[in-house]
């Protein structure tokens, strides 16, 4: 997304296949306390320790930028022990893709209605849904989504066609997809 980036791993491999994706890759072992430290971590902006398992490693790296002032860490993590841990050592924040992509799709699974879905936070939820039958051939006046379940359609995708706002004076058609907001307590209608 045009940011500078350092990607460093052990294994030449896997740095000779970013070699052409990144700014700049390093070969270093990211367990050996000087290896870390020569990196320059602390011209980073950013430092993410992707080494989900090795905890080791992501100890090493946390604690190097933290000394060395990064002003953002970011760790990913492969269970809440390492959370824990990483957390304890200064991490500002974790990653855990496996768990919250496990999540997306639980609850995708339990709706019918749901095509995907994103948490924004504990309470406010982004749903990509179709436009259900008894919606088709109404307008969203017509319909009053806000007052009857509390959701707000944010846009309006036609089949083949991009995102874009809808009127709301638009009528609804079959081949139409809703992005909607909704609170966490409204959910449970969609199942």
């Amino acid at each position: 997304m045009g940011a500078d980036v350092l990607a460093v791993d052990k294994n030449e491999n896997i740095i000779n296949d970013f070699a052409g994706k990144c700014t700049s890759v390093v070969c270093a072992d990211l367990e050996n306390e000087d290896e870390v430290e020569i990196l320059g971590l602390k011209n980073m902006d950013i430092v993410v320790s992707a080494t989900g398992k090795n905890l080791a490693a992501a100890i090493m790296t946390v604690a190097v930028a933290k000394e060395q002032g990064v002003p953002l860490i970011v760790a990913k993590s492969s269970s809440d022990r390492m959370s824990s841990i990483l957390l304890k050592i200064g991490v500002d924040k974790i990653l855990d893709p496996e768990g919250e992509g496990g999540m997306r799709s639980a609850r995708i699974l339990l709706s019918s209605s749901f095509k995907d879905f994103l948490e924004i936070d504990d309470n406010m939820y982004v749903v990509e849904m179709d436009a259900r039958k008894e919606w088709i051939g109404k307008n969203l006046i017509e319909l009053e989504l806000r007052k009857k379940f509390r959701m707000n359609v944010i846009a309006v995708k036609e089949k083949g066609h991009k995102w874009c706002f809808g009127d709301p004076k638009d009528i609804i058609k079959e081949n139409e997809t809703l992005l909607i907001a909704l609170e966490k307590k409204e959910l449970s209608k969609w199942k």
